[in-house]
């Protein structure tokens, strides 16, 4: 695997399970694609590190977990911003 690849791929896990952040979030701050970020985590860190693996999917697993929660949350403030334009 090239290093660039495997710097890029500890870097996002590292950031992962430091902050608890979503695919979206962690794609944005390594500035790829949400698809990479997910091949990088589940087919890419296992080979690298399957410690920082597992922490990353247990972050993974509490984000799906809360993900309807999320977004009812953006869905009460995009109705309430309305309201608000009204």
């Amino acid at each position: 695997m090239n290093q660039a690849i495997e710097r890029r791929v500890i870097k996002g896990a590292e950031y992962i399970a430091a902050t608890g952040a979503t695919v979206r979030q962690t794609a944005r701050v390594l500035g790829v694609s949400k698809s990479t970020v997910h091949k990088d985590m589940e087919m890419r860190l296992p080979a690298l590190s399957p410690a920082l693996y597992r922490e990353v999917a247990r972050v993974f697993g509490r984000n799906k977990a809360e993900r309807h929660l999320r977004g009812g949350e953006a869905t009460r403030r995009h109705y309430e911003n309305l309201r608000k334009k009204q």
